[in-house]
């Protein structure tokens, strides 16, 4: 579809999310290029391009989800692999970048694996980073190569408005979720109540108050992942506790970790949205009104203007954000 100076594009897709990867190629108007991934006997991985790279514009698209590490691994082979086949700029689209959540020491003798892994990216070959929703902003600090940092609220919004929820009042589940909620309940219209929590362990959190009024109001809340589900399903019970009426609850990234699926099906909660930056698994399916929205447009449109060197920022008002 686009091409720059001497530089054509191609955009190869990882095993870990192919059908995120073919919805964005179709946007672009363009086929995916053909790549072999196999494995040898011991379960090594191996790649051979079998479309040619040399001189091109290369995006490669690999979410790092679970298996975190298998995919990861996978996707420092192909930026290998593509460097080595002379490409003139490689750029990793991650839409879930994994271990995002281990960026700071938060207790002693403890590793920062954000950075390590922003680091083996860098070294594997890719010269620039386009990404999704990273947990924490100053991740986008932690590459030492141009990183895009992509939002997927426009996404999210578009279809809450399209929802048309009356009476509306948009929760943060926790402190570190303010901001989020702050800009959804503008871009909505809605009020804003935050829910003062205190994590327990890994997986357990304990929601101690509601700061702002929910009784007889509709609520939505929006994180940028579920994993566990501990502080969405935590946050559901309050607020219906409280008085709260209808529940929607979303995010970019639907983890679905460990006890996910049995806390939000036990949990007073109407709907659940997340994006495809992480493949649904069959069993995800069994929640109740399970929606899931695409990213494929937003990925695509950023590819187009990093390949075209244009604005990134300006592309939000494309999709009603900015």
């Amino acid at each position: 579809m686009f091409s720059v100076l001497n530089h054509p594009t191609i955009v190869f897709s990882g095993s870990s999310n192919p059908a995120l990867a073919e919805a964005t190629c179709n946007y672009l108007n363009l086929e995916l290029g053909k790549a072999e991934i196999s494995r040898f006997p011991d379960g090594e991985k191996h790649i051979r391009l079998e479309s040619d790279v040399r001189g091109r514009d290369v995006y490669i698209i690999q979410s790092t989800c679970t298996p975190v590490d298998e995919n990861l691994m996978e996707l420092l082979i192909f930026l290998d692999c593509v460097r080595r086949a002379s490409a003139a700029r490689i750029t990793a689209v991650i839409p879930y970048f994994g271990y995002a959540r281990q960026d700071r020491k938060d207790a002693g003798r403890v590793p920062i694996t954000a950075k390590l892994t922003a680091n083996i990216i860098t070294s594997a070959g890719a010269d620039r980073v386009l990404a999704l929703d990273m947990h924490a902003k100053q991740l986008q600090g932690f590459f030492d190569i141009p990183l895009d940092h992509l939002t997927a609220e426009p996404v999210l919004v578009k279809y809450l408005k399209q929802k048309r929820i009356g009476d509306l009042t948009v929760v943060a589940p926790d402190v570190g979720n303010m901001k989020t909620a702050s800009s959804y309940a503008s871009a909505l219209g809605a009020e804003l109540a935050i829910i003062h929590k205190r994590r327990l362990t890994g997986q357990e959190v304990l929601c101690e108050e509601i700061i702002g009024s929910i009784e007889g109001r509709n609520v939505v809340m929006v994180d940028d992942l579920i994993s566990t589900a501990g502080t969405i399903a935590g946050a559901a019970h309050m607020v219906k506790d409280r008085g709260g009426k209808k529940i929607v609850v979303g995010a970019t990234h639907g983890v679905f970790a460990g006890p996910a699926i049995e806390r939000l099906t036990e949990a007073p909660i109407d709907e659940v949205f997340v994006t495809d930056t992480i493949p649904i698994r069959e069993e995800v399916y069994s929640l109740k009104n399970l929606k899931v929205l695409t990213v494929a447009p937003l990925v695509g449109e950023a590819m187009r203007r990093i390949h075209s060197n244009e604005s990134i920022s300006t592309m939000f008002r494309k999709f009603g954000q900015l």
